[in-house]
């Protein structure tokens, strides 16, 4: 049970009032400097929390000394390097622990766009008040910036797997920059029943809160390749979301069967 309860009835504004942004690192010394002035070019009002799993390039000793002065950043350090997943789990629960509203997700590397965040913020502050707003690729006016032909197949491939397979509409179950009702995160304990370590977080959040009952929303953006840095990326992560998947897929394909069967 989280120990805040957190108002329902503030609303996100597109500077960034009553938001935290999440950015897991791990050596992202290349990177974070320049992340940190764009995010606050385009979203002023936002606090950022840099969880550093004590990255052996001095990341989190420099977010340290720029806490000093900069009371809209903060820092959670980790003993060492435990994963994408626990890194967001770890960050989304200190910020529900804060009072924060809204939580937003995103990279280190530059691949998500600061100028793409009010669009987010303005879609949870929507008519229809969306649980999770989704930075999407695949939805009309989404783009991919600097990957190969074969990687953009991949990834299209890989969607539509993943809506196959578990039969969710959202267009974007693999995308890492998105914004999160921290009431309906807190209300569910979502982040309590989260399973994964790596990036299949992304997807699991995204089957989880629509299990729920959660109001999803996709927005439009531009996804760049990593600018500086090395990639967090290897085989693992790919299967482990394979296998997170698949199992949803036959799970739901044997409830189907047993409900048939039942009539």
């Amino acid at each position: 049970m989280w120990l805040m309860t957190v108002s329902e009835r503030l609303v996100p504004s597109p500077q960034g009032d009553h938001t935290l942004i999440v950015i897991p690192t791990y050596n992202e010394m290349e990177t974070l400097p320049d992340i940190l002035t764009r995010v606050w070019a385009h979203v002023p009002h936002a606090h950022i929390l840099i969880v550093d799993d004590s990255s052996p390039d001095g990341t989190g000793e420099w977010v340290d000394s720029r806490c000093e002065d900069e009371e809209r950043l903060h820092v959670l350090h980790r003993p060492a390097k435990s994963g994408l997943a626990t890194a967001y789990v770890d960050g989304m629960g200190w910020g529900i622990e804060q009072g924060y509203p809204f939580i937003l997700q995103m990279d280190a590397d530059g691949s998500h766009r600061p100028v793409d965040l009010p669009k987010l913020l303005a879609r949870m502050a929507g008519p229809d008040k969306p649980d999770l707003v989704i930075g999407s690729r695949w939805v009309p006016g989404g783009a991919i910036n600097g990957w190969s032909s074969k990687r953009v197949a991949l990834s299209k491939a890989g969607n539509y797997y993943v809506r196959f397979c578990l039969g969710t509409p959202v267009k974007d179950a693999t995308a890492g920059l998105r914004l999160h009702r921290a009431a309906f995160l807190a209300k569910h304990e979502v982040l309590s029943r989260v399973a994964t370590t790596g990036f299949g977080f992304q997807v699991e959040m995204t089957e989880l809160e629509r299990s729920l009952g959660a109001v999803i929303a996709e927005v439009p953006i531009t996804f760049d390749e990593r600018i500086a840095g090395e990639s967090k990326l290897d085989s693992s992560i790919f299967v482990e979301e394979l296998v997170m998947v698949t199992k949803g897929g036959l799970g739901r394909l044997t409830h189907a069967a047993r409900r048939a069967f039942s009539k």
